[in-house]
């Protein structure tokens, strides 16, 4: 065989041998991808998003539209083609496999706790919108979970509302954990409750809960990585009691992500006029009860999404500000909100035509 015959066929054979191995050989990446985009102020699978009853709401306009982020699976393996073609396309973005799947979590894992804080941003957005109008809200201070296995196992359980312990008032969630660890593992503390089962009730019927409960708990030693203390197996967290209803419908989304766009919807559908005054204003951002906007994941696909849709604007996170800046869809404008207050003055700009002073992010 000729050198040069040899040579074209020894190279078609390392080429055929290496795309086989970008094809067959997994790489430890996963990608991101643009998601829907859905109008917190109008319909999704022919329903409302925002369902208010007992209270007199108002017509909207325009647009605030919540984004989303579609990621591939736990348990999907990504080749070296598909890799190099995510981080060569513009719209898509390739990422190390755990930082979406940090320490190994299952699909089922990742879709429980995306599901725990969607729930917990939809709670939270309701108490900010309904505390930027006056609007009093109930908070209590509530057990969440309990840990399979631990000593509160049995003896409390989620949704129980904690009065107090060892007789001192519990304000704040991370009041129980402090009274709790002040005892030595292995002695006792007295959690005063009143049952969920009760609380519930008294929700229903519209009254105060009063009837509480002493539970005693027998401390155990913590095993995680940090320095050991007493522990019961409980998280604490908070839950309100609205003066209205106030449901979210929005199925097949996860993440905390959408709660500064929830607050707005709600801030939008309870007083008069609109607040987008009919433009298209799209965002992202976590919210907690006192209207501070946090950063989310996935800024550059959320933008693209909300452009792809027609957003002219779009609400963005403080701190993903720089982030989103590095590529800005054509035709869109990054407003920088750190709070529920900046997005409704940013929003007042937007509404009245005056946009020249919003607060705009910038890569630097």
């Amino acid at each position: 065989m000729p050198r040069r015959t040899a040579t074209m066929l020894a190279s078609t054979l390392m080429l055929i041998a290496l795309l086989c191995a970008g094809v067959f050989i997994p790489v430890p990446y996963s990608e991101m991808t643009p998601g829907p985009t859905v109008n917190t102020l109008g319909d999704h699978d022919g329903e409302p998003v925002l369902q208010i009853s007992d209270r007199k709401t108002y017509e909207t306009s325009g647009h605030l539209n919540m984004t989303t982020v579609r990621v591939t699976s736990a348990d999907y393996r990504m080749n070296l083609v598909e890799a190099v073609y995510g981080w060569l396309a513009h719209d898509n973005k390739v990422v190390p496999h755990d930082t979406l799947y940090p320490n190994g979590k299952t699909e089922e894992e990742s879709t429980q706790e995306n599901a725990e804080e969607f729930s917990q941003s939809q709670e939270s957005a309701k108490v900010a919108a309904l505390k930027e109008l006056d609007i009093p809200v109930q908070s209590w201070v509530v057990v969440s979970t309990v840990v399979k296995g631990s000593p509160s196992q049995g003896r409390l359980h989620a949704g129980d509302v904690i009065k107090a312990v060892d007789g001192t008032p519990v304000e704040e969630p991370a009041d129980v954990a402090e009274l709790v660890t002040e005892h030595q593992p292995g002695e006792d503390v007295v959690f005063t409750v009143v049952p969920a089962k009760e609380q519930a009730a008294a929700e229903k019927e519209k009254r105060t809960a009063t009837t509480t409960e002493d539970v005693t708990i027998t401390t155990t030693t913590s095993d995680d990585a940090g320095e050991k203390r007493a522990i019961v197996g409980i998280s604490a967290g908070i839950d309100h009691t609205f003066p209205f209803t106030v449901d979210i419908r929005l199925a097949d989304v996860g993440g905390p992500s959408a709660g500064l766009m929830f607050a707005l919807g709600i801030y939008d559908k309870l007083t008069p006029g609109s607040l987008t005054g009919g433009a298209f204003v799209a965002g992202t951002g976590t919210i907690d009860d006192d209207g501070k906007v946090g950063p989310i994941g996935g800024i550059e696909m959320k933008t693209v999404g909300a452009r792809d849709k027609g957003a002219q604007y779009f609400l963005t996170p403080a701190d993903n500000c720089a982030a989103a800046a590095q590529d800005v869809p054509d035709g869109l404008t990054l407003v920088k909100v750190d709070t529920m207050d900046d997005a409704l003055g940013a929003l007042t700009d937007i509404r009245s035509g005056d946009t020249a002073d919003l607060p705009k992010c910038s890569a630097g």
